[in-house]
């Protein structure tokens, strides 16, 4: 990979990760434009750089962070179902990952979930998270393992559908990435061990610090816009992008 490559796929997984787009469907999409062998490098490399969005959430949310053992044990009972089946599916995960039409389809249909989801819980009554409305959170969050849901998008949606707060939702989505991907991280880390040196791990650090700095970004941005125009304009964006990825597929150009 060039260090233009390394560029665009991690500014892209900082600005996509925390909003309701899918970085994942967004990665593909930009590897397939910019005719990236899909390697295994480069799989585990679009994985491993989220680690800098982990890091942007712990520096943003460290004092929500402190230690409080019920909210800590809210995050467990909402990562363990993601968890499970992330093991037991992966390979299925893996085949999906190639997929710009899974992405495409996956897009246009959470757009138009995102454009309704206002109106549908508008008389919605906010409630306190509870341990089964964790668990309840964490089955919507695994959707995401289909590339192009997005895991911000169904994580926020699970929590918004079970009574928190748009504020709340996403800080609850937010906080639950940090042992979401923190585990697919260390899973690929593992799993690529024997391809990472010297040649390579330049470009790793690189695509986390890049991360890290765009997560930041985009998460204060989501948060100031999520309370004043909520998820439709994110819904009109991943309508449109999935339109004109499948427009791009029938023309031959991606």
């Amino acid at each position: 990979m060039s260090y233009f490559e390394v560029l665009i796929l991690s500014v892209i997984e900082g600005l996509t990760e925390f909003i309701p787009v899918s970085s994942t469907g967004h990665l593909i999409i930009a590897s397939a434009l910019l005719n990236i062998e899909p390697t295994d490098f480069l799989k585990a490399f679009e994985v491993i750089i989220q680690f800098g969005a982990i890091l942007a959430v712990i520096y943003l949310y460290r004092a929500q962070l402190k230690w409080n053992f019920e909210f800590y044990k809210k995050v467990t009972l909402a990562f363990i179902p993601t968890a499970i089946l992330g093991f037991v599916l992966k390979n299925k995960i893996d085949e999906l990952l190639e997929s710009t039409t899974v992405v495409a389809i996956s897009l246009i249909i959470g757009g138009i979930i995102l454009v309704f989801i206002d109106n549908f819980l508008k008389n919605q009554k906010v409630r306190e998270l509870t341990a089964g409305s964790s668990v309840a959170i964490g089955f919507f969050q695994s959707i995401a393992m289909i590339p192009g849901v997005s895991r911000s998008a169904a994580s926020i949606i699970g929590a918004r559908i079970y009574g928190l707060t748009r504020e709340k939702a996403a800080e609850f989505s937010f906080i639950l990435a940090i042992p979401t991907l923190g585990a697919a991280t260390a899973y690929k880390v593992w799993k690529i061990r024997h391809l990472i040196d010297a040649s390579n791990s330049t470009n790793l650090i690189l695509g986390v610090f890049f991360s890290f700095i765009f997560s930041v970004l985009a998460i204060k941005f989501f948060i100031k816009t999520l309370n004043r125009y909520g998820f439709r304009p994110w819904g009109y964006y991943r309508i449109i992008v999935g339109v004109l990825v499948l427009f791009l597929q029938r023309k031959g150009l991606l």
